[in-house]
């Protein structure tokens, strides 16, 4: 039976909630009609946009979401989603929004580990930039302007149309957009020789909170500077930005190697992180750890698979394992030559054989629940290090569970730790990304798999960087500290995960926003925030 106080406590529920629906939809009905009037055809910008009474809504909204994490009915949406398809409607939503108290995340590929361009707890606009995927090849000056809402895999394709011999350092998933990608840093299996996406940009086009079109010259060095590495949706919409193409030779080799710990997995897993580093920049070897079952006897095992791209041809790369790496027992049998493109298609995980078509398609390969960490590693882990994550592997949230080793070294050890924000170079010996999956839904099962990946995390930390534990800007992960998403930030509160993500580049990029974005209009849980947001009450 209800008492008096419960229903009154009720009914002021139901009234805070029907006042905020009415003053949502008051905002929301003043956005749109602010964007009808400052847009240059009215009638043209109608078509791009998607509310909840659009019975394409969802479908818009969920396409390039990959973490079914925030595909929940719970999740909070945008009141609006808008789709431009030139920059005139982008400035108009820019302004719109400021005018109207409403925030905008912005979309390229919709990546995002913990759902940031598309979810926000206050009333926002999602701009979708998936129109805007041009991307122009000059194979001459070996370089390439891409439009933001371009994937990588696109870029390939389209660079590949133009020449065999060119190619670009980025990452191995093709649906990721290149608007977060780039402005995260970016790195793929070529980093050892060209280093990340971000060190290959020259120049960028974005509009800032000012609705201004910038290009390098007219933005400044600091704001270049920022948005290669820094994270872009702190400063702006980038429009497009300017690559410089290297060179990959005509056959490439690739192989896996899969072994279990009954073929000595922790050994060369602890061999590996001695000598990976240290290869030849044009030799990547990166290793995959789940858990499998053994075709032996049934049981669960861990499995490390040994992931290589060489940018040369099968003769070579045999003499170089036999002598650096010949416990994994290399063989030609093993290798398979091809070109630089066709490997995209393998590391992608494509059958061989597949079209190359197959990288214009946005649809995403694969939908699941997830969280993702980060870690840097910079003395090798013993093996009882190693032996104590397979333990942890054995338990049933393990089951899906993977951790990725990308070796660091070659290029990465020659460019210095400010010269983009991402600092993450001399000094580490490989990338560890840790990831849990798992299928069903359900806050329970939710919690149950991210309570894992956390225990995993503390028992990483010996084995770690330290001071700061570092983390990767593009593997987002809201654990290590969040913003106010309101704006009134400490620098303790940001710092807490700036730190992490660029070390001592943190206060350079907050002396950019204090000067591009004083009022911390372009802001997420994980923005950089001005030098003015952190003095602001109710902190």
């Amino acid at each position: 039976m209800k008492t008096p106080t419960t229903s009154i406590l009720s009914f002021f529920l139901v009234l805070l909630i029907s006042f905020s629906l009415a003053a949502s939809a008051d905002t929301h009905e003043e956005f749109l009609q602010c964007l009808s009037l400052h847009s240059p055809n009215s009638t043209s910008i109608s078509k791009l946009i998607y509310t909840p009474n659009n019975s394409s809504y969802l479908s818009v909204l969920n396409f390039s979401i990959q973490n079914l994490r925030f595909t929940s009915p719970s999740t909070p949406k945008p009141l609006v989603i808008v789709t431009p398809f030139d920059e005139s409607q982008i400035q108009a939503t820019v302004y719109c929004s400021k005018n109207h108290g409403m925030q905008i995340r912005v979309r390229s590929g919709g990546h995002d580990y913990e759902g940031l361009s598309y979810v926000s707890n206050v009333p926002f606009v999602v701009l979708d930039m998936i129109n805007l995927s041009s991307i122009i090849v000059d194979s001459e000056s070996k370089t390439a302007w891409v439009e933001s809402g371009a994937t990588i895999g696109q870029l390939y394709y389209r660079i590949a149309e133009k020449s065999k011999n060119l190619g670009f350092p980025a990452g191995v998933c093709p649906t990721v957009g290149v608007g977060g990608h780039f402005s995260g840093g970016g790195y793929g299996l070529m980093l050892r020789k060209y280093g990340l996406a971000a060190d290959n940009v020259i120049d960028a086009r974005i509009i800032d909170v000012n609705g201004q079109v910038l290009d390098r010259k007219s933005m400044g060095e600091d704001l270049f500077w920022a948005i290669r590495g820094g994270g872009g949706a702190s400063f702006g919409v980038i429009l497009a930005w300017k690559v410089n193409l290297v060179n990959v030779p005509s056959t490439v080799t690739v192989f896996t190697i899969a072994k279990t710990l009954d073929q000595n997995a922790t050994n060369l897993i602890y061999k590996w992180q001695h000598i990976a580093p240290k290869f030849p920049e044009d030799l990547f070897i990166r290793i995959l750890i789940r858990r499998v079952n053994s075709s032996e006897n049934g049981k669960w095992t861990i499995q490390a698979s040994f992931n290589s791209l060489y940018l040369g041809g099968i003769s070579n790369l045999i003499p170089l394992m036999q002598e650096r790496f010949p416990e994994l027992g290399l063989t030609e049998e093993d290798c398979t030559e091809m070109s630089w493109i066709e490997s995209i298609l393998y590391f992608a995980g494509f059958p061989t054989g597949e079209s190359l078509d197959v990288l214009l398609d946005r649809t995403p390969l694969t939908r699941q629940y997830f969280k993702a960490k980060s870690d840097y590693v910079k003395e090798p882990i013993p093996v009882f290090g190693l032996e104590g994550i397979w333990r942890m592997f054995y338990e049933d949230e393990g089951e899906l569970a993977e951790m990725i080793l990308s070796p660091y070294g070659g290029k990465m050890d020659e460019i210095a730790e400010s010269a983009i924000p991402f600092p993450h170079r001399k000094g580490n010996l490989y990338k560890i990304q840790h990831l849990v999956y798992w299928n069903e839904e359900g806050e329970e099962v939710s919690q149950r798999h991210i309570s894992w990946i956390r225990r995993l995390y503390s028992y990483m930390a010996p084995y770690v960087s330290r001071f700061p534990r570092a983390a990767y800007i593009n593997y987002r992960d809201l654990d290590v500290g969040v913003n106010n998403n309101k704006g009134n930030t400490s620098y303790a509160q940001a710092s807490i995960w700036g730190i992490k993500y660029f070390k001592n580049n943190f206060n350079r990029l907050v002396q950019v926003k204090t000067k591009v974005d004083p009022g911390n209009f372009f802001r997420n849980e994980q923005s950089i925030p001005p030098f003015s947001a952190w003095w602001k009450k109710g902190d």
